[in-house]
């Protein structure tokens, strides 16, 4: 068993196959128990040499289906604005290290650092090595002029220290034609960009949606005119049949995909893991995906199910800690795509009960952020979700399991959310409605937690 304990055994020796567990059993003094460990330990680490690369048919980049999307760098201290440098530079070592080669970032992530923290930690490597990308990221309407927008471009570069950008992209396309036209097309942007692509400096010209289906034909046909490279879309196996029904103004990422298949144009994945939330999954469907392989991480289902399609060219992943770095490439290197039946299963099985909890569809990309009163709006939706995932919302019965719930819920929301930054501080402004990609109606399911903390805090029975 020393010598050739497989992982699958070793989860099975270890009864789950926690990681926690290896990790209190290090301590133990069975040297057959502690050499399992550290032959389990070797096992996790991701293969080298092993990434599967998608290419490009527009180009023949070679692509790493694994993309580090640079939105959720990690920080110091508790302060999230604090980014810990030296520890990104390690993530994107390993990364680069590992076969990765595709970065994605844009000038308002990580509260406008992270082109900057990105380009520090990859100027460290070779020109060759890596594809960044970034965006036109021109949602304030003060940033709207031509001027204005082309120096958001020509600073990208500056922060990146690059003096070209494989791939750029038109940020968060979807809304109406109207602002398409006002961000891009009135104050001359994409006659520039088309001219930047010719010299070389833009070498894939694209653009990322979130919005309705109209916005997104009109500016795929467009495609005759600007010759769209690839475009980046948000596809998870939740997505893929439910977008729509979750929020009316998403599009079916199945719909997504085939019209661009139809048009030959590669898909760049986001979310394929709906910040998080295909993670965190109720214990019992996270318990029938460990039953399903128990070697594999929830997480690494989701992942699967994006790198999949043969269209896809890269999928992103914001990857804050190294664990999460280490888990996606053990899943990538390489890739084993799913059975028909792993499709079926996650299609069906478990995303069709994941509609059902009507859980606030909550990214936690903080694109509504920051908020003018200070509010966490992601913290307090994140929070909300997995107590309601776990089944630990307080009910309508005042008995010792209501009263314990509801002690959990506000040390809960106490310890996650600072008291000045609850919902109960909203006033209802409505300045970050306008920027949720999932068309959350961000004050009116604030003012409904607001109404639920406030009946737990003063002891009343809670409203369904």
């Amino acid at each position: 068993m020393e010598k050739n304990i497989s992982r699958r055994n070793f989860l099975k020796i270890m009864g789950g196959g926690a990681v926690a567990t290896a990790a209190v059993m290090v301590g133990c003094k069975s040297k057959t128990e502690s050499k399992a460990v550290k032959e389990y330990q070797k096992q996790v680490e991701p293969p080298m040499g092993k990434m599967t690369y998608r290419t490009n048919p527009k180009n023949g980049d070679k692509v790493s289906i694994l993309g580090y999307g640079m939105m959720r760098l990690p920080s110091k201290t508790e302060n999230e604005a604090d980014f810990d440098q030296e520890m990104i530079n390690k993530q994107v070592d390993y990364a680069i290290e590992h076969g990765m080669n595709y970065f994605d970032t844009s000038p308002v992530y990580c509260q406008g650092k992270s082109e900057a923290c990105t380009g520090i930690a990859l100027s460290r490597h070779k020109r060759e090595e890596y594809f960044v990308a970034t965006k036109l990221s021109n949602f304030n309407p003060a940033l709207q002029s031509h001027e204005a927008s082309v120096q958001m471009y020509q600073n990208s570069m500056k922060e990146l220290q690059v003096d070209y950008i494989d791939y750029y992209l038109l940020h968060a396309v979807g809304g109406s034609m109207a602002e398409f036209n006002k961000r891009y097309v009135d104050n001359g942007m994409m006659d520039f960009l088309m001219k930047e692509r010719e010299a070389g400096r833009i070498r894939n010209l694209g653009f990322s949606f979130h919005g309705k289906q109209e916005v997104f034909d009109e500016v795929l046909a467009l495609d005759d005119k600007y010759h769209w490279d690839f475009v980046q879309i948000e596809l998870n196996y939740l997505d893929w049949n439910f977008a729509n029904e979750i929020s009316n103004n998403n599009v079916d990422a199945s719909y997504l995909y085939d019209e661009l298949q139809k048009k030959g144009i590669p898909a760049v994945i986001m979310e394929p893991l709906l910040g998080g939330r295909l993670n965190n999954l109720p214990q019992y469907l996270a318990t029938e995906l460990k039953q399903q392989d128990p070697e594999r991480s929830v997480a690494s289902w989701a992942f699967r199910y994006a790198g999949t399609p043969e269209g896809v060219l890269t999928v992103l992943s914001g990857m804050t800690y190294m664990e999460h770095l280490k888990d996606n490439l053990l899943t990538y290197c390489p890739l084993e795509p799913l059975s028909e039946t792993e499709q079926r299963f996650l299609d069906h099985d478990v995303a069709e009960r994941i509609v059902g909890l009507e859980n606030i569809p909550c990214n936690d990309c903080k694109y509504c952020m920051p908020c003018p009163y200070g509010i966490d709006i992601p913290a307090i939706f994140v929070h909300y979700n997995k107590c309601k995932n776990d089944g630990t919302l307080p009910r309508q019965k005042m008995d010792d399991e209501y009263f314990k719930l509801r002690r959990k819920y506000l040390i809960g929301l106490d310890r996650a959310v600072p008291r000045m930054r609850q919902a109960d501080h909203c006033i209802g402004c409505g300045q970050c409605e306008p920027h949720c990609p999932q068309s959350i109606k961000i004050p009116r399911e604030l003012q409904k937690i607001s109404k639920l903390v406030e009946n737990l805090r003063q002891n009343k029975i809670p409203e369904e």
